[in-house]
């Protein structure tokens, strides 16, 4: 029987994936893009870099990207692990590889980023003749070139590995997807009585992956709310240094004053004493007001919709959000959106 090839829109759910990449973007610093196996795009690229944006726009130069992305999936599947190498320009890309059951189905290309390492060596990929046609375009974008983000080799390593888990990830959800299917359509044929096959991941498989999408949410949030890390509360009593350090971490979590209490190993009524005293506001207070500072800062840096704010803020209905917000703003999230614009 010929074998069957998955395609990524099979396996995953390419909306929802492409979220997540925006959110790896911003955490590893890196432009990111899903290809398929054919090394067309699946999603959109999320944060290229104008100078980059600018080579692949360009005709010739764009074929010398095209080779280097091509190469670097073939390397990556070829050794079957991340392979972090140095493109036409030396700037550094990594290549990962999504396999389901040994066959190529694509792979997330990283990087658009320098090495701070530099005298580090890594594989250029693909040589590009220089000609003065080829200088002068490197010299008119001589300026976004150098504003390219830069890391360490050690901290593109680590990013590698990470992306390389979320890969493996969607390797364990199309087998998860596709047995469960089989399993149900074997129960309806022939009225079998329904049973998990065994390499089906463990449910313990997803409770680590939605911890690693809960810090990825958090961090996220972080990277976007700049301005407000300058100003986080600083605590003078240090029983009360574990509740807010778990606040400003946990931005995206709906916390209570009785977990906050058993934090910091006090009881919920002298937490609230000795929490007031510190803040001058009640907790009940204090949390809500602070969330409405996070809003404010996300409303004005970024085009996030306002049922998306009250989500990674914590906030289950988005219909209470916009109460809270507008009873301590005086004016919906909509409207101070328009206002601050």
């Amino acid at each position: 029987m010929k074998p069957v090839h998955f395609h990524l829109s099979q396996i995953i759910d390419i909306d929802k994936w492409h979220g997540l990449q925006d959110s790896l973007s911003l955490v590893t610093k890196m432009a990111i893009i899903t290809v398929d196996y054919k090394g067309v795009p699946v999603t959109k690229h999320s944060h290229c870099q104008p100078f980059c944006q600018t080579v692949r726009k360009d005709k010739v130069l764009s074929e010398y990207c095209q080779k280097c992305d091509a190469r670097g999936g073939l390397e990556a599947v070829r050794t079957n692990k991340p392979y972090i190498y140095s493109c036409h320009f030396n700037i550094v890309d990594i290549a990962i590889p999504i396999l389901v059951d040994g066959q190529y189905v694509g792979a997330i290309m990283a990087g658009q980023i320098k090495l701070t390492d530099q005298e580090l060596y890594l594989e250029q990929i693909v040589n590009r003749p220089e000609n003065t046609e080829s200088r002068a375009k490197f010299k008119a974008l001589e300026k976004e070139y150098n504003a390219l983000p830069q890391l360490t080799y050690d901290e593109v390593a680590k990013a590698a590995e990470m992306l390389l888990q979320l890969s493996t990830y969607i390797v364990e959800e199309s087998i998860q997807k596709n047995a469960t299917i089989e399993m149900y359509k074997k129960a309806l044929s022939q009225d079998m009585p329904l049973t998990v096959p065994a390499h089906v991941p463990s449910v313990k498989a997803f409770k680590n992956m939605e911890a690693m999408q809960h810090e990825l949410v958090n961090t996220m949030i972080d990277s976007k709310i700049k301005k407000f890390t300058t100003h986080d509360f600083q605590t003078m009593n240090p029983l009360l240094t574990p509740a807010f350090e778990y606040i400003y971490h946990h931005k995206n979590e709906n916390i209570t004053l009785q977990e906050m209490a058993k934090l910091c190993h006090v009881s919920p009524s002298y937490f609230s004493r000795i929490f007031t005293k510190e803040t001058g506001e009640n907790f009940s207070v204090f949390v809500p007001r602070l969330k409405m500072e996070w809003a404010k800062q996300l409303l004005e840096e970024t085009n996030l919709p306002i049922h998306q704010i009250s989500e990674d803020l914590g906030y289950t209905d988005a219909g209470y959000f916009i109460k809270t917000f507008k009873k301590l703003e005086g004016l919906t999230p909509a409207v101070y959106r328009r206002m601050i614009r």
